[in-house]
């Protein structure tokens, strides 16, 4: 397999709060490749969007540090480079859609002058400001936004939550990133234009190859979605798997129980949740973070975190139950 276009190596991330620090990540690795489309999925507060935030140095700082780690970016470390390379990147390479797109739009600038500001900045041409103005309506039409020469003159708030999205959708996709970032894309609007963003995205994504990262604590979204899918508990990756190994036998107890928690439409009694709570950062347990909650701990899970290690080919869980086959 060829190298990774993104690659996340031993992350460790803190924050520093008054009663102490909270220890977010603790050693997330992950590989996205060229055109691959990888779920990202966990409980909630598992430290799924702050790996994200990582990755493009938007991290709080402070409160938020990174102690160890490395984030490449076709070879190149972005934790070490120049404040305007972040930018090119930003730009250019790496480009997120955000959970809330009423936050994420500014409510005092237009439409059109939010997305032509990106397109402005962030292509790799130097447009001219009828080019702009030209390829901001072919990226909303793209989205299938009705009269996108209106919605250029708009405000956010003249606008639905699903055009909102839509239109954060077009700006992020608008300079042609390599890798897209979608944070729980849908989160806030109802099933229905759920299922319409999620579509479009599918999309739009296999139109223009691009690497997805899709985040969710969805695991239905994940499996119409992705190809690839890291589970993550408490700051780390879990397991990691192609998709139909994953749901067809997932191996860690932590990915298991959330098979479990999924309800059941068919009947069949009431779905299972997993007992107990996400640790807390400020004094999490040691060894394996997931060891209080877990039905199938054995000797020595409280002793030391188990690395992650391949038991298949292309299938990783990091659990003392399994050896490196």
């Amino acid at each position: 397999m060829t190298s990774p276009l993104l690659h996340i190596q031993g992350l460790h991330v803190e924050f520093k709060v008054y009663e102490g620090l909270l220890r977010v990540l603790n050693g997330v690795q992950m590989a996205v490749h060229q055109g691959e489309r990888v779920g990202l999925v966990g409980e909630a507060g598992c430290g799924k969007t702050t790996t994200m935030k990582c990755v493009l140095r938007i991290l709080p700082s402070p409160p938020g540090r990174i102690t160890v780690g490395r984030i490449t970016f076709h070879g190149q470390d972005i934790l070490k480079m120049s404040t305007q390379h972040v930018q090119r990147v930003r730009g250019r390479g790496i480009a997120m859609i955000f959970q809330d797109p009423t936050a994420a739009l500014n409510p005092v600038f237009t439409i059109g002058d939010q997305l032509m500001t990106v397109i402005k900045y962030g292509s790799r041409e130097n447009l001219g400001r009828k080019e702009v103005r030209a390829r901001a309506i072919a990226v909303l039409q793209e989205v299938q936004l009705p009269d996108p020469e209106r919605i250029l003159t708009n405000y956010p708030v003249q606008l639905s939550g699903g055009m909102r999205q839509r239109v954060c959708i077009a700006m992020a996709l608008s300079t042609e990133p390599e890798v897209l970032i979608a944070d729980e894309p849908t989160t806030s609007l109802d099933v229905t234009i759920q299922d319409q963003i999620l579509r479009l995205l599918g999309e739009l994504v296999e139109k223009r190859q691009t690497a997805v990262i899709f985040i969710t604590h969805s695991l239905g979204v994940v499996r119409e979605m992705a190809d690839r899918v890291y589970v993550m508990y408490a700051g780390s990756i879990v397991e990691s798997a192609p998709k139909e190994e994953l749901f067809g036998n997932p191996l860690h107890p932590y990915t298991q129980g959330l098979m479990r928690a999924v309800p059941k439409l068919t009947g069949g009694g009431i779905a299972e949740g997993i007992p107990g709570r996400i640790p807390d950062y400020l004094n999490p347990p040691p060894g394996c973070r997931f060891q209080p909650r877990c039905p199938q701990a054995i000797e020595g899970c409280e002793l030391s975190s188990p690395p992650l290690v391949q038991v298949r080919p292309g299938h990783e869980v990091a659990c003392f139950l399994f050896r490196e086959s």
